[in-house]
């Protein structure tokens, strides 16, 4: 371990980013599926230093409950925080948590990376939003009496609906999708909003991000079985449906659905196809038509042929520099290396190593 981190700053040599840290993860058994992830949010910039930022201003309730953001913002802070440049570290307070809140993580099996990202990022923001209505309890009730008798400032009595709370995990990984359907008989449009964390795009062979995204977007209508019940005509009607993107979040995070259920087969099976994403992607399917510019800066890559076995693996982009990351080993690649992990475009190929899940950074001004 010592000798590939000697060698990774060897490569870097004075180019060795000022104050970052490259460390491998320790393999707790099966955790390659956890290690990656992480990898993959720690390089992600802004929530890493907002992390370490909560965590610099939480650190002194010495008698709170330990939960998977305290454990996160400490497992961060302690990387962030080595004097050795490269090395090792065992995330084991935070592994150990999770297998305690989640029996899914519990046993030995192969773990899906997608499901663990999507439980962290939603257990994140229910521990913020918990702890903010705490706060905002504590301050109500700590008001002078006189304030409290004249009752308070704007009461939810009458059937106002609430702000939801906006954390800072929401202005990282926050996106919203429209949903429009178009009645075919009298054209009244219908949109239903909902937001997203990340977006679980269907894949074909030799296709690319772009083409996915598209399809994502593409319209589709509804006859027959799957009528739609207009309000308008109250009846059901044919319609044509479609998604697209009306908010783009700051962090764009994109899950290839590489395991599909085959009915014949009675199990899930790996899709190997190769599916291209490049460095800097256009996203044109958004409601303002208006192209939003993103930068890859992650892959959290599946390495083996099928969904209950295998291995995780990430890369990482940090200060224009390529890192592969394998658990406790890190090394430096060329960007061209990339590539090698679109897919395959033959079924049966020795290259089992796909890219499952991206993670992109709006090249636009930060977002509020």
């Amino acid at each position: 371990m010592g000798v590939a981190g000697s060698k990774l700053e060897k490569a870097l040599g004075d180019q060795f980013p000022e104050g970052e840290r490259y460390f491998g993860l320790e393999n707790f058994g099966n955790t390659c599926y956890c290690n990656s992830v992480l990898q993959a949010l720690y390089f992600c910039v802004p929530f890493r230093e907002q992390l370490l930022e909560y965590y610099a201003s939480h650190k002194n309730g010495a008698d709170a409950e330990d939960n998977l953001l305290t454990c996160l913002a400490d497992l961060f802070t302690q990387i962030n925080s080595q004097k050795k440049k490269t090395g090792v570290i065992a995330p084991k307070r935070f592994v150990q948590r999770l297998k305690k809140q989640n029996e899914l993580f519990r046993s030995y099996m192969h773990q899906d990376a997608h499901e663990f990202l999507n439980f962290l990022l939603n257990e994140l923001v229910d521990i913020l939003e918990k702890e903010a209505q705490a706060a905002k309890k504590e301050a109500e009730t700590s008001l002078p009496s006189e304030k409290a008798a004249n009752g308070p400032k704007n009461p939810q009595s009458n059937g106002v609906k609430k702000e939801p709370l906006v954390t800072w995990v929401h202005k990282n990984f926050q996106g919203i999708l429209t949903n429009e359907t178009r009645c075919l008989r009298c054209e009244t449009v219908t949109a239903r909003d909902e937001a997203f964390l990340d977006l679980s795009l269907d894949i074909e062979q030799n296709s690319s991000i772009t083409s996915c995204l598209k399809n994502f977007s593409s319209t589709e209508t509804l006859n027959a079985e799957d009528k739609f019940f207009c309000d308008k005509c109250c009846s059901l009607q044919e319609a044509q449906k479609r998604m697209k993107i009306k908010k783009t979040p700051h962090i764009l995070v994109i899950h290839l659905k590489r395991f599909k259920y085959i009915e014949q087969l009675g199990r899930y099976k790996k899709l190997s196809y190769r599916v291209v994403f490049p460095l800097e992607l256009k996203l044109s399917n958004t409601v303002e038509n208006a192209d939003s510019e993103y930068s890859l800066f992650a892959v959290v890559v599946h390495v083996g042929s099928g969904p209950n076995h295998g291995h995780y693996v990430s890369l990482v982009k940090s200060h224009n520099h390529w890192l592969f990351f394998d658990d406790e080993n890190v090394e430096m690649i060329d960007e061209s290396a990339v590539q090698t992990f679109f897919g395959s475009a033959q079924e049966y190929s020795s290259n089992t190593d796909h890219g499952y899940i991206l993670f992109y950074e709006s090249l636009g001004a930060n977002k509020s």
